[in-house]
């Protein structure tokens, strides 16, 4: 599979696109005032404990308070195979049970937390008092004890030789090795740690110094972080649309990966490189809703507050003679764009899957299968359940930061982001309602109703039955009027 990294780099927005095989299947942003913050490290003060809530609200100078969870001040812990397993739980704060939140936390308290997902909605941003920092083979990890290696890698003999390296790691803190340290000599490990620490003893003197609250350390840059989690023997080039951008991409890359500095090359054409590679038009077909497939069938894409319904449809799929397998190929053939659709846009939390029916046990093995090989080229961390007898899929997938359509868009001022508005028919009715309450107090004076051209037209088409629907004295005469500017759902009635 071939892999390509385009990074549009302008002076208040920079882009980052992930392709596959010519198509996009990540996308990243970042601009000028709105950095992420996921990642930041800030010296907070505890504002609330909750102990029906297993948690605990810290100040850490934003505009929302920062929620802590239980699970996240409790020291991560090992499995028996060298992997190493979060503490934070993937459904819930139940999941691992230890000494309650009012034991370890007090109102007032300092701490030092680390963001670990933005704020959604109304919610402020997730942090966790177990610090990390990522460096291009290592995550250091100044509270824990534990040495691993990231399940990602899969070959046993390399992961055995990898966590013999970081073990013989002098020093206290622990560490887990990337992917990108596969094939890395021994004195590479060695010296990265070393960075590591020096950064976090850094940290640790300046937050001596830091107001409460306040940002300790600021994660890098998006074309830094990129380049450091991205750039590996798998991408095939990266090519960069600004000349100064490209040139320190190219130093960056010599300090990371020497080897692959050459794959940076800047980007030449004439045409803009995201409208070069298609990458607009997919970009804008992933703020639909409705998505077809080349076969005539499509998905429909439906975020809520509490999960993300997706749904498959044959649509214009005939298929064959056989109705298992139309329905087979249309699932087959929806996993590959719901996976793909799912990391570009970045759904996360709890997605339920309504595939088509599927009446065979194999035709089910072939569907659960190939979700589960295409969910393996995502970053994320996911979980799958078992397909339920209704067709259902569950999956929980870790999320980091927005969406790409929270990032992108804001909810619609007319429907106020519902996606339905009241039909001109339903406001022909509110309006006579209204009239109908108002018309007694009138004494006999005229009205006008102004409302936007297609609720003036219902109106219009019978103004007649409108004024004898009423059911009370009516005005000697009403006026119309069609206002452009309005919205669909305005309308005001005046007198005189």
């Amino acid at each position: 599979m071939s892999r390509e990294l385009l990074i549009n780099a302008l002076l208040q927005e920079t882009r980052v696109a992930l392709l596959e095989n010519g198509a996009l299947a990540e996308i990243y942003l970042e601009r000028a005032g709105t950095p992420g913050i996921v990642g930041n490290i800030y010296r907070g003060r505890i504002s609330n404990v909750l102990p029906g809530m297993q948690s605990a609200f810290v100040d850490i100078g934003l505009e929302r308070d920062a929620f802590l969870c239980v699970t996240d001040v409790l020291p991560p812990h090992e499995d028996p195979v060298g992997g190493m397993e979060d503490a934070r739980p993937a459904l819930g704060p139940t999941a691992r049970r230890g000494p309650a939140v009012e034991t370890l936390l007090r109102e007032n308290q300092e701490i030092l937390v680390q963001v670990l997902k933005e704020g959604i909605g109304g919610k402020g941003p997730r942090v966790t008092a177990q610090i990390s920092l990522p460096g291009r083979c290592l995550v250091f990890l100044p509270g824990s004890p534990h040495r691993a290696v990231s399940r990602r890698i899969e070959a046993q003999e390399e992961k055995e030789r990898l966590l013999s390296l970081v073990a013989s790691i002098p020093g206290e803190g622990g560490f887990i090795v990337r992917t990108a340290a596969q094939g890395a000599p021994e004195g590479r490990l060695e010296g990265e740690a070393a960075r590591l620490r020096a950064v976090w003893e850094k940290l640790r003197e300046n937050t001596t110094r830091a107001t409460v609250p306040s940002c300790a350390h600021a994660e890098n840059d998006l074309i830094l972080k990129v380049l450091r989690d991205f750039l590996t023997p798998e991408i095939d080039r990266v090519l960069v649309d600004r000349e100064d951008a490209c040139r320190r991409c190219r130093e960056v890359a010599e300090h990371l990966e020497p080897d692959l500095s050459h794959r940076i090359e800047h980007y030449m054409g004439t045409e803009p490189i995201f409208e070069a590679f298609g990458v607009e038009k997919d970009l804008a077909r992933a703020l639909r809703r409705r998505l077809w497939l080349p076969s005539g069938g499509y998905i429909v894409i439906h975020p809520t507050e509490a999960l993300v319904a997706i749904d498959v449809n044959t649509g214009k799929y005939l298929g064959t003679t056989r109705f298992e397998e139309t329905a087979l190929c249309t699932n087959l053939e929806a996993v590959r764009e719901i996976v793909r659709q799912i990391r570009l846009r970045d759904l996360g939390g709890i997605l339920v899957i309504d595939f088509i029916d599927l009446e065979e046990e194999g035709s089910r093995k072939k569907l659960a299968a190939a979700l589960e090989a295409e969910l393996k080229k995502d970053r994320a961390k996911s979980r799958v359940l078992q397909i339920s007898d209704f067709g259902l899929v569950e999956i929980t997938r870790q999320r980091s930061r927005r969406s790409l359509e929270s990032f992108l868009c804001r909810p619609c001022p007319v429907c106020h982001g519902s996606g339905r508005m009241r039909s001109a028919r339903t406001l022909r009715f509110d309006i006579q309602r209204e009239v109908r309450k108002v018309a007694p107090l009138l004494g006999g004076a005229a009205l006008t109703i102004r409302a936007h051209p297609e609720v003036a037209g219902e109106i219009q088409k019978d103004l007649e039955l409108f004024r004898s629907d009423l059911g009370v004295p009516i005005p000697p005469e009403i006026r119309v009027e069609a206002v452009g500017e309005f919205h669909p759902e305005q309308y005001e009635i005046l007198t005189g």
